[in-house]
C-alpha cells in the first residue's frame, strides 16, 4: 500500500489546484483513489477488531469527493487537496457519529471522531441532554490523563448557554457547543509509512472508543430510555442499537423528512 504517493497526489494537486491539471491527470487520480480505498479497508479491519458495527461497510461508501463547492465556503479553488473518509455504520453520513480520517500533506492530516456537523438540530439537543443530565461523569472522561494526552473536544460554540439550559450548570461551556468532536493529528511522516498510519489509527480510535464507551456502559439504560432509540451518540466512538429505522438524510438535504435527526 503506497500511502507515500497518496501525499504526493495531493501534494501537486494542491498547487495545481485547477480543472486544466486535474483533467489531464485523471489517471493518478483515480490511482490515488484506489490507494486511499485500501487505505481505509484495512483500517476498517482494524477498528473492527473492536467495533463490529462497521465491518459490512465498503471503502467507497466512506469517502468524500475531491470537488469543492465554492459557494459553501470562501475557498474558490474547485479541489480539496485531501482525502477524507467518515467511517461508521452507515458509511459517510454524520449520523450516526463514527471515525473520521484526512490525509492532507503539509501536516493537517487527522484521525477524528464524534459528531461533525452542526446542523443537526435533533443530534445536537440529545447530546446536550445527556451532558445536563450526566455532566460529572462526561467531565471525568475527557479530563482522564490519558484522554487529555491524545485528545481534546472541539467544536462550533454559541457565545451564549441556549435557552433552556441552566446557564449555571457545571458543564454550561459545553452545553454552548452544537457539535462535540475530537482529532487525534498524524504527522507527514507517520502517513508516509502505510504499516505506522494503521497502527495509530486503530490505536487512536481505540483509545477514544474505549473511553466514551465507559460513559455509555454505567448509562446505557438511562440514555436509551431518555430518547428516541435510533442511536445512542458518544464522543469518538458509537453504539448503535443495530435497528433499521430506514437511511438518515445527507447533510444539506432539505426535503428528507425520515429521521427527526436530520434538522429542517
Amino acid at each position: 500500500m503506497e500511502t507515500k504517493w497518496i501525499l504526493k497526489y495531493l501534494t501537486d494537486l494542491n498547487v495545481h489546484n485547477n480543472r486544466g491539471w486535474y483533467n489531464a491527470h485523471l489517471a493518478e487520480t483515480k490511482a490515488a483513489t484506489e490507494k486511499f480505498e485500501e487505505l481505509v479497508q484495512e483500517i476498517i479491519l482494524r477498528i473492527g477488531e473492536f467495533d463490529r458495527s462497521i465491518l459490512h461497510i465498503q471503502p467507497k461508501d466512506t469517502i468524500f469527493r475531491l470537488i469543492r463547492y465554492p459557494r459553501f465556503g470562501s475557498d474558490r479553488t474547485p479541489y480539496n487537496p485531501a482525502f477524507r473518509a467518515h467511517i461508521s455504520a452507515k458509511g459517510k453520513m454524520p449520523v450516526p457519529v463514527g471515525y473520521y480520517l484526512m490525509i492532507k500533506p503539509g501536516g493537517q492530516s487527522f484521525l477524528g471522531g464524534g459528531l461533525f456537523a452542526s446542523s443537526f438540530r435533533d443530534a445536537t439537543e440529545r447530546v446536550r441532554g445527556y451532558i445536563t443530565e450526566f455532566g460529572e461523569e462526561f467531565d471525568e472522561i475527557i479530563h482522564a490523563p490519558e484522554f487529555e494526552k491524545y485528545f481534546r473536544v472541539q467544536g462550533t460554540s454559541l457565545l451564549n448557554v441556549p435557552s433552556g439550559y441552566d446557564k449555571e450548570h457545571p458543564q454550561a461551556e459545553w452545553l454552548k457547543f452544537k457539535n462535540w468532536y475530537l482529532e487525534y493529528p498524524i504527522a507527514d511522516e507517520t502517513v508516509a509509512d502505510a504499516e505506522i498510519l494503521v497502527a495509530e489509527a486503530a490505536k487512536g480510535e481505540k483509545i477514544s472508543t474505549k473511553h466514551s464507551m465507559n460513559i455509555v456502559q454505567s448509562f446505557l439504560f438511562s440514555v436509551s430510555h431518555s430518547y428516541p432509540p435510533y442511536i445512542l451518540c458518544d464522543l469518538g466512538g458509537i453504539l448503535n442499537d443495530q435497528k433499521d429505522y430506514g437511511p438518515c438524510c445527507r447533510a444539506g438535504a432539505r426535503n428528507n423528512k425520515r429521521s427527526g435527526l436530520c434538522g429542517e
